[in-house]
């Protein structure tokens, strides 16, 4: 479904048909787009491995920190090949306490990176890059064009997925503060409806838990 199609369906449910609307069409279009992104989210429905500006970073000799992608929120695969290299190395993403615990002087080390720490907008390799090289991702990332752009613009998400965006913008509806149009009851029927499709949307928290260290084995230190 397109955006326009999307935005005709909400209006239908909602019954905003008629001119001047309830609803403005750049505020239902903003739903929308909001809608996909969290279902993004929700359901990891966004696998990225083949976007160049998604998924590789160059690397320069000394740099640690680099910037990621703002479409890109969760790392699934991360590895870093040396300039002249045949093939990728993995490195392992963990949390700063991870590399306190079993890496000494991790902080001051230079050499091949083995180790990766993700934040909400940057990724630190560890040890500090001694050769330049590219870091070489797979993600699950948000869409990378917004609905509101363009009528004819369709979701990124699988096309069976497309009408369920609706309830988003139902709920967002509903639940605005306005005596006319305010319906709580609805605007929980519409988040439940949305929920129970896309699921639960994870805490920063569990997302960061989800991103780190996994199951603990015994390691080499550097020494």
């Amino acid at each position: 479904m397109t955006r326009d199609e999307l935005t005709k369906a909400f209006r239908i449910d909602v019954q905003d048909t008629v001119k001047p609307y309830l609803f403005d069409d750049s505020t239902v279009h903003g739903w929308l787009a909001e809608a996909e992104a969290e279902a993004a989210i929700r359901g990891r429905l966004l696998h990225e491995s083949s976007n160049a500006l998604v998924c590789e970073i160059d690397a320069e000799v000394g740099t640690s920190v680099y910037q990621l992608h703002p479409a890109l929120y969760e790392i699934s695969s991360v590895g870093f090949r040396l300039v002249g290299a045949p093939r990728r190395e993995p490195v392992k993403l963990v949390s700063v306490e991870y590399l306190d615990d079993r890496v000494r002087d991790w902080r001051d080390l230079d050499g091949t990176p083995t180790y990766a720490i993700q934040s909400e907008t940057s990724i630190r390799l560890v040890p500090r890059p001694l050769a330049a090289g590219t870091l070489l991702m797979e993600c699950y990332r948000l869409p990378l064009k917004s609905l509101a752009e363009n009528g004819t613009a369709k979701p990124e998400i699988h096309v069976a997925h497309h009408r369920h965006l609706v309830d988003w913008a139902l709920f967002r509806a509903y639940g605005l503060p306005d005596s006319e149009t305010m319906n709580l009851g609805s605007a929980d029927a519409a988040e439940r409806r949305f929920t129970n499709y896309f699921g639960v949307r994870p805490d920063s928290n569990l997302r960061r838990i989800t991103r780190e260290d996994g199951p603990h084995h015994n390691q080499a230190h550097f020494l």
